[in-house]
Order: C-alpha cells, then sequence, then structure tokens
C-alpha cells in the first residue's frame, strides 16, 4: 500500500518529469543550426514554438559545456539563448502554435538557467542574471497570451 502511495505521489509531483528533463539529448552544433534555420525559415505561427525549443536546447548545451570545463563556451550559448529569446519576444501573439508548450518550456528553462546560474562564477554571473530576467519576462508574456486564447 505504501509503494503504491509514493508512486501514486512520484508521479503528481513531476519526479518523471524531472528524470526526463535530465535523460534528454543534447543537442550537436549541426543540429542546433538546423533548428534555428527551421525556425528564421518558418511561418509567424510556429517561430514561437520553435524558438522556445532552440533556447532549451542551448541551455542544455551551456549546462554540458559548464560540466565539462568550458565556460567561455558556455557564456557564447548564453548570449545565444538571449538573441533566441528575444525573437521570441517579438513573435509572441494569440494566434502562435503551441503557445502553451513554449511557455511550459520556457518555465523549464528559466529553472534550468536559474540552476546553472548558481555554479557559474562571478564574472558570468551578470550575463546569466539578465539572460534570466529576459526569460522570465517572455514567459510571462506567453502566459498572458495563453490566457488571453
Amino acid at each position: 500500500m505504501r509503494f503504491v502511495l509514493v508512486l501514486t505521489i512520484a508521479v503528481l509531483t513531476g519526479i518523471p518529469t524531472a528524470f526526463a528533463a535530465s535523460t534528454e539529448k543534447i543537442l550537436d552544433t549541426q543540429e542546433l543550426s538546423a533548428l534555428a534555420a527551421r525556425a528564421e525559415q518558418a511561418t509567424p505561427k510556429d517561430q514561437c514554438y520553435l524558438y522556445a525549443q532552440l533556447v532549451s536546447a542551448m541551455t542544455q548545451l551551456a549546462s554540458k559545456q559548464m560540466n565539462d570545463g568550458k565556460d567561455s563556451d558556455a557564456s557564447a550559448s548564453i548570449k545565444a539563448i538571449q538573441t533566441y529569446t528575444a525573437k521570441i519576444h517579438l513573435d509572441v501573439t494569440n494566434n502562435s502554435r503551441k503557445l502553451k508548450d513554449a511557455q511550459i518550456m520556457m518555465r523549464r528553462t528559466a529553472f534550468r538557467l536559474e540552476e546553472l546560474m548558481k555554479n557559474a562564477s562571478l564574472s558570468d554571473q551578470p550575463i546569466f542574471e539578465t539572460t534570466l530576467k529576459q526569460l522570465n519576462q517572455v514567459q510571462s508574456q506567453m502566459m498572458l497570451a495563453v490566457f488571453q486564447k
């Protein structure tokens, strides 16, 4: 009986989601470039979701780079995240496809970035704070657009 209760609580609290997030495939530079090209060429309805996917993938890449000790590469990835987040900010409309999914993805990405910031060097803290603030603003904008639908 306890096992069923623990399993039910685990499912409801998102432990499988957290596990799935940690086992997600990290895209290589070629796959990231292809995703970026797809996002740029997509219709305005699809761009928001594709850029959210790109921001999420870049955050995973930055995490891997930091774990590998490549802080300068991680900083470059964070700057790319800022660029793609700015594009999302411009593309968020009420008629965007998969807007709720993109909003959830951005919330998770902001959480990951906040965790990364805790392990970043002091010199990288300002860029993380700026990026996190930008991500939170876009995520809030997406949430408002979802509720306006």
